[in-house]
């Protein structure tokens, strides 16, 4: 069995625009990203964690973002954002986890807030879900205060761990195991470079429609190669996908909702339709302006990329998150957990070749 890496190092890109030094969204200046991850069989069986998304490297608490989003189907959860939508503005660190532990990385946040003396009056973080109840004893509630602010402060620059970690440890994509994934690009826009970066907690999906840069993968790869999960309850959820998207471009929140907005594309183009019982929720930041919120100055000065040259960002957009889902699925493990459930990782041997093989035939 090939070892786990991600779709470039099969030989395989996507997309026109080049990826960061990381291809992570860790390569727009400033954003950093921690995992929490619990793995354990006693007391009772724990496939799950907590993943934090850190727009300004910590110092979101106090020099805010504008940010959008964009719910595709909204079957799902993820706090703040009726405030995040009416002030267009992001003020705290993104929790991403499972979905009945949604309220501890929350009220978390808000105690850290506060013990680090950045709580003026209360404060209403984004924390986001997707269901990871298959794999996980989700009803055992394993997560912790300290879990999640692990996944604080393990946050760094750099490399980012994908597949079964943090919030991704017991998620399935397209009936292969899936988890977190992240990818980047590098857009020039007139006389200026710009970074945009995508993360996703990826837990959705019929194996029938993944597609890689077009080809319909999962309908290539025999059972054999990879069995379907044993789903035996009829009414098993169809689960979820969270995408946070960043950039460095100087946008205002009407911007960062339309990049939300193409995430859409990229999801689209992996095989995901939004279907009845997912929830597929999207949020964009941007770190191009200062937006201190302590500021003694009445006024702020700000800076707007115009809306004539968003297109690149919005190509950038769906690449990064077409490329950051499969680089879940490459990453990701073969996984046991709750009831002796199996789901079997992409064989990323099966993939290289159906590629290579469609590229001859193109």
């Amino acid at each position: 069995m090939m070892k786990r890496t991600r779709l470039r190092d099969l030989g395989i890109s996507l997309g026109h625009f080049p990826p960061g030094p990381h291809n992570a969204i860790t390569d727009v200046p400033g954003v950093t990203v921690g995992h929490s991850t619990v793995i354990h069989d006693e007391p009772r069986l724990a496939r799950t964690g907590v993943t934090m998304v850190l727009p300004r490297g910590g110092d979101e608490w106090h020099n805010y973002c504008f940010a959008g989003y964009h719910s595709f189907n909204g079957n799902g959860e993820m706090t703040g954002i009726p405030w995040l939508e009416e002030s267009g503005m992001l003020g705290s660190p993104i929790g991403i986890t499972n979905t009945h532990q949604v309220g501890i990385v929350r009220d978390t946040l808000v105690e850290l807030s506060e013990s680090l003396g950045y709580l003026d009056s209360f404060l209403l973080p984004v924390v986001a879900e997707t269901y990871d109840g298959w794999l996980n004893d989700i009803n055992a509630f394993h997560l912790t205060k300290d879990h999640a602010l692990a996944a604080y402060h393990n946050a760094s620059g750099g490399a980012v761990a994908e597949g079964n970690v943090g919030g991704g440890t017991g998620m399935i994509c397209h009936e292969f195991k899936g988890g977190i994934g992240t990818s980047s690009r590098v857009v020039k826009v007139e006389e200026a470079d710009y970074v945009l970066g995508a993360l996703v907690q990826a837990n959705y999906g019929d194996r029938r429609l993944f597609r890689v840069d077009g080809v319909p993968v999962g309908r290539l790869i025999a059972e054999e190669d990879a069995p379907r999960p044993d789903w035996k309850r009829p009414l098993l959820p169809s689960s979820s996908i969270i995408v946070i998207i960043a950039t460095n471009a100087p946008l205002i929140a009407t911007q960062c909702q339309r990049l939300a907005q193409r995430a859409t594309v990229g999801l689209a183009r992996v095989g995901g339709t939004g279907h009845n019982g997912s929830g597929d929720i999207f949020l964009a930041f941007a770190t191009g302006n200062n937006l201190p919120n302590r500021s003694p100055n009445f006024l702020h000065s700000l800076n707007m990329l115009p809306h004539r040259h968003m297109d690149d960002l919005f190509d950038a957009t769906a690449e990064a998150v077409e490329e950051a889902i499969i680089n879940a699925l490459c990453a990701a493990e073969t996984m046991t957990g709750f009831h002796g459930h199996t789901v079997h990782a992409l064989p990323l041997d099966k993939l290289q070749a159906i590629m290579k093989q469609y590229q001859v035939l193109q």
